[in-house]
């Protein structure tokens, strides 16, 4: 009975490893597809070093479904495929806004002539290595448990450090500066905070879940209990003033509300957090000068057209909406359009913006829902979970995920102000694109796990035998024989 169930369960974990494989090969073939379109209507013909290219992405898909299979079988088949095609479309995109760069600022030395895909194929082999490191060497995501707190005390360190880094870039201070390179270390303190952020509440949630006063039908958490959410608010802040990054402070705070109230069950909590998230972003919106003028270019956008606009008001936000107008609903074609007019689109959060016009609605609909979709693979696995560290890390990793989408999507959008932020897996960012294979690789590792609960359940024990070691006598009993 017990080979034959677990016969099974290797069947089927099997079955997930091929669905996986074929969703692989479907995600190459399609960048490679868009690859070609964007080219052939650029230049009029094929990309150069296109088999190679092509080889390069098969050999990385396929050496990370290898390692899939072997170390994290019972994984979710979906988790790779979608953060492969993600990744592998932003390569498309960022190559068709090269030639269209390379073509507008042919003044030597202009920052805007540099291309950004070649730099970004390397990150995607950096990225996609760690990320197999972590499957590889990482048995079960509780060893991540162990040193919640260590990773708290660097992600802080990391979260301060662009506070002291010399200059800033476009008017924040998210970047750090060492012997000639950058990173944007915010990126990796959202994934080691998450991790902290579960671990705590694991271990809190009980007096965290506690009954407070009840407050026109509403119980409100009693003080001493609301001095972690507090503590996290004022952090949250000091980001936005220091730092001037309305983005990371956004996702920082709002990850732990999520994983609060996914701990606790408690509503109140998401009252109070979105309470302390709007009057903090108002308080230093009024006050911070970079913060306002993003605040006032998304109320006003068309502004920086007046003869007397603020100096404060940039022309982007503006430039979006114009760009995705364009768009209407089925686009004007990959390398048919204009995205290149905006500045920086494709290292920004305005890489948006060519989705948009080049794909149109229905385009932007298919890349929304595939990080839709992703997010909802991560929720299913903490809900297939059975231990709460598992459960609050998938959560987190999958909230992280879906408000960094948010206020990028929202800003470009006019729906929400311009933070700065990179679309993950889309936009030019070694830091960016590091990360987010990071949380890739973690969600495997989570799915796995929850796979392997479900086709290969823990049996229970069996029942002791009577004294003597010898069955009932069913006749004695009154079973039937």
């Amino acid at each position: 009975m017990r080979t034959t169930a677990h016969g099974d369960s290797r069947r089927l974990a099997a079955r997930r490893r091929d669905l996986e494989l074929g969703l692989l090969a479907l995600a190459v073939a399609v960048c490679l597809a868009g690859h070609v379109d964007a080219r052939l209507a650029l230049t009029g013909r094929l990309p150069p070093g296109l088999l190679v290219h092509a080889l390069s992405l098969g050999a990385l898909a396929g050496a990370a479904h290898l390692a899939v299979r072997r170390f994290a079988p019972y994984a979710d088949p979906l988790i790779l495929p979608l953060a492969a095609f993600l990744t592998g479309f932003g390569l498309v995109l960022l190559d068709r806004l090269d030639i269209s760069y390379r073509a507008a600022h042919p003044a030597r030395g202009d920052y805007q002539k540099l291309p950004a895909a070649p730099s970004q194929l390397l990150w995607v082999f950096v990225s996609v290595a760690v990320a197999l490191v972590v499957i590889v060497l990482v048995r079960h995501h509780r060893f991540f448990q162990r040193y919640v707190y260590l990773l708290m005390a660097g992600a802080l360190v990391l979260l301060v450090a662009p506070v002291f880094s010399p200059g800033d870039s476009f008017g924040a201070k998210r970047w750090i500066r060492l012997f000639g390179l950058s990173f944007e270390p915010d990126e990796f303190v959202k994934v080691a905070i998450t991790v902290f952020f579960a671990g705590y509440l694991t271990t809190a949630r009980d007096a965290l879940a506690l009954a407070g006063r009840r407050v026109r039908g509403l119980t409100l958490p009693r003080g001493r209990h609301a001095g972690p959410v507090l503590a996290v608010w004022v952090v949250s802040l000091l980001v936005l003033v220091l730092e001037r990054d309305l983005g990371t402070s956004l996702i920082f705070f709002g990850v732990f509300v999520v994983m609060l109230y996914v701990a606790t069950e408690r509503t109140a909590w998401v009252v109070l957090g979105l309470l302390l998230a709007v009057g903090g972003a108002a308080l230093v919106g009024s006050v911070e000068p970079h913060v306002h003028g993003r605040v006032e270019a998304w109320l006003h956008p068309l502004d920086y057209y007046r003869p007397l606009h603020d100096r404060a008001i940039s022309e982007q936000p503006a430039e979006a909406l114009f760009s995705l107008g364009t768009g209407h609903l089925t686009g004007t074609g990959l390398g048919s359009g204009r995205p290149w007019l905006i500045g920086f689109a494709g290292r920004s959060d305005f890489i948006f913006t060519t989705v948009g016009e080049e794909l149109g609605l229905a385009g932007t609909t298919a890349i929304l829902l595939v990080y839709v979709l992703l997010v909802q693979r991560g929720l299913r696995t903490a809900v297939g979970l059975t231990d709460p560290f598992g459960k609050l890390l998938a959560t987190g990793l999958s909230a992280a995920l879906t408000l960094q989408v948010f206020v990028v999507v929202g800003g470009v959008s006019g729906l929400v102000p311009l933070t700065g932020k990179a679309l993950p897996f889309l936009a030019a960012g070694g830091s960016s694109l590091l990360a987010n294979w990071l949380m890739t690789a973690l969600l495997i590792k989570l799915s796995d796990s929850a796979g392997r609960t479900a086709l290969d359940p823990p049996r229970p024990a069996p029942e002791p035998l009577p004294a003597y070691g010898r069955p009932p006598d069913r006749a004695a009993t009154g079973a039937p024989a």
